[in-house]
């Protein structure tokens, strides 16, 4: 995953700020107690609001403690203790960075060297956790034919990295699992690669990469197809929103939901307008 899934922090109360950097921490040590040290540096957001996500619905509570680490090993900081759930998702994050690196070695880019780092924990996850590499790798090997294939459909575009989530959310929720988190994790996937191919608009236009909203509209740059299209895309965002409204109101939360529905109900948003309104490169440079 991409980094995308954030809290909207104005808006985020104390307690939860606290909760959510306790539980980033978590993830971190998750990562080094299922894939050693190296591993840790690829950890990402998005698996932390899935740590807080699937904690919450699976009732599983989370125990903070002031403890040391690489990172502050001067002062002290509240972090979640790792359990076996954080470290299934310190796997999971191992494996979505070393499948991105592959992703780039296979369309030529410099990710060699990088995914060197992540080597051994990919080892280890085959061996711990062979279902998660499992689910990563057919999904991410689906995305790539996909996108061979220069598929317009945004729908389609997206359905790799929907389904990769939905299905990894089946297997860590396990009898937890309803149709409403399935179909939560999928709209949150789907939001996930939608809104990167916007980001990188602009970059995949200069280089002639795969970008399903430039297939489906062909616009120079991310100014013109929102100047020309921006009421197609927002409808397709505000579906996505609307999707996850609609599930998530149906899932229980065991402990408060505050910090749940700031990441998905007004994070995504938050994010999302950002993406629109970020000036693309061309237009700064007057290129």
């Amino acid at each position: 995953m991409f980094g995308y899934v954030r809290t909207d922090t104005p808006y985020l109360y104390m307690k939860d700020m606290e909760l959510y950097r306790a539980m980033y921490c978590g993830v971190c040590k998750g990562i080094g107690a299922s894939c050693g040290t190296l591993a840790r540096i690829g950890l990402s957001y998005d698996v932390t609001f899935l740590s807080v996500l699937l904690h919450n619905i699976l009732g599983q509570d989370v125990k903070i403690e002031k403890q040391h680490c690489l990172t502050h090993c001067i002062r002290v900081r509240k972090m979640a203790e790792v359990d076996e759930l954080t470290k299934a998702l310190g796997a999971l994050n191992t494996e979505l960075v070393y499948y991105k690196y592959t992703d780039d070695i296979e369309d030529g880019d410099r990710g060699r060297g990088k995914r060197f780092w992540f080597k051994k924990g990919h080892k280890r996850v085959k061996k711990n956790y062979p279902e998660i590499e499992r689910i990563v790798r057919e999904n991410m090997s689906r995305q790539r034919e996909i996108e061979k294939r220069k598929t317009a459909s945004l729908d389609i575009a997206a359905d790799a990295t929907a389904t990769m989530l939905s299905e990894l959310s089946d297997y860590l929720l396990k009898d937890k699992a309803t149709e409403h988190t399935r179909a939560l994790n999928y709209a949150l996937g789907k939001w996930i690669y939608l809104i990167d191919a916007l980001d990188d608009y602009d970059k995949d236009a200069r280089k002639g990469a795969y970008n399903p909203f430039l297939l489906t509209y062909g616009a120079k740059d991310k100014r013109e197809l929102l100047e020309k299209h921006g009421g197609e895309v927002e409808f397709v965002f505000r579906s996505l929103f609307g999707d996850v409204h609609e599930h998530l109101r149906q899932i229980p939360m065991t402990f408060n939901r505050d910090l749940v529905d700031n990441v998905l109900l007004r994070g995504l948003p938050t994010e999302t307008k950002r993406v629109f309104s970020a000036p693309c490169k061309r237009c700064k440079t007057g290129k």
